[in-house]
């Protein structure tokens, strides 16, 4: 059976910040906490509902190997909470969720990860359409076609099926897109072209990101813990690094996209970039790190507005799909941020605070 914790009998109106940090204790001030042991993996599945105040609890599937089964509950209550704010500041008519499969430490075989897919489809039908699901780190669209066979409340399938496919390539446009406000705001300039620019994480997003920074004309840095994909490096004549020592490379701009909390106490003072502007999502191991970037003079990007192309795109299948609009408003994310700078220079507040003051008006203002 699933265990669930719920915040209110009836509305769904609760809303709030995510903490922000890897190691901090994270708010339980979430509207639905769901989990659930598979009856056919035997694996935990669990489904964190933020918020639904303005609309449903949209947020990718994570298989993930946690060290700790606690540390999954936290994970997915971090990042649905992160979901609201990327959602509310985007625009867009959904709220925040998070799933997450805890993978077995040696890994699945073809029938046990299939099962566990099927498990949480069972899950996330059991919550009644308060949560739609989609691709996220360690899934692909073909696996949300065996979570498909379980319920109907998820987006992001194969074109083939009907589906818009890999929200990645969006998020990455949106990215590039967070890059040139920033260097508007630094520099007073968009143009990347020249920009020394450190990419540290080549997955699904890193990638194609990377691929895109090259085509503007930036001097790229790039790594991964996985060594094959220096055939990429090789292919943009970019500078190979290994990840702790890209994250301190001198540069213009630092662009982590690989998992969270890589900017933390042991290393924010040596960092050597101007501008911090990726896709991982709490890049911030806690949120007084933006205040010590901001005293560096580093200006720092918050994740759930530059990321948030992704989101638009699985958006768009919701809401009836068109790739014009879907680019059009991930490229949108420039004007966003320019928003966020602005906001803060007013407030004399950091960026951070700035988007979550944008995002907590409309959150508000919808709330009644």
């Amino acid at each position: 059976m699933a265990i669930a914790i719920r915040r209110h009998s009836h509305s769904r109106n609760g809303h709030g910040a995510p903490s922000g940090a890897e190691i901090a204790p994270v708010a339980l001030d979430h509207e639905e906490l769901a989990v659930r042991r598979g009856e056919r993996s035997g694996l935990y599945c669990v489904v964190a509902v933020h918020s639904t105040v303005l609309g449903p609890a949209l947020g990718g599937l994570r298989i993930w190997h946690y060290a700790d089964q606690s540390d999954a509950l936290r994970d997915a209550m971090r990042l649905a909470a992160g979901m609201t704010l990327k959602a509310a500041a985007a625009g867009l008519a959904l709220g925040g969720g998070k799933g997450v499969i805890c993978a077995p430490a040696d890994g699945f075989d073809g029938a046990g990860r299939r099962a566990a897919l099927r498990d949480f489809g069972d899950l996330v039908e059991s919550l009644d359409g308060s949560y739609i699901t989609a691709e996220d780190v360690g899934t692909t669209p073909e696996d949300l076609l065996v979570v498909r066979e379980r319920t109907a409340h998820i987006t992001g399938l194969p074109p083939s099926r009907g589906g818009s496919g890999d929200p990645s390539p969006f998020t990455a446009i949106g990215v590039e897109a967070a890059i040139r406000a920033c260097a508007h705001q630094r520099w007073g300039d968009h143009s990347l072209a020249g920009r020394r620019v450190c990419v540290v994480g080549l997955g699904h997003v890193g990638a194609p990101l990377t691929r895109r920074l090259a085509d503007a004309g930036c001097d790229l840095i790039v790594a991964d813990i996985d060594p094959a994909k220096r055939r990429l490096s090789a292919e943009l004549g970019a500078s190979w690094s290994e990840p702790e020592e890209a994250m301190l490379a001198e540069c213009d701009v630092l662009v982590p996209c690989a998992l969270g909390g890589v900017i933390n106490d042991g290393n924010v003072d040596r960092l050597s970039c101007g501008v911090i502007c990726g896709s991982a999502n709490n890049q911030l191991a806690h949120d007084a790190l933006a205040g010590e970037l901001a005293e560096r003079e580093i200006l720092y990007a918050p994740d759930f507005i530059a990321n948030a192309g992704g989101l638009i795109h699985v958006f768009m299948e919701v809401e009836g799909y068109s790739e014009e609009r879907a680019v059009a408003l991930a490229k949108g994310i420039e004007d966003t941020l320019g928003r966020v700078f602005s906001v803060a220079s007013q407030l004399g507040i950091t960026p951070l605070d700035a988007a979550r003051e944008l995002a907590d008006r409309r959150l508000r203002a919808a709330a009644g």
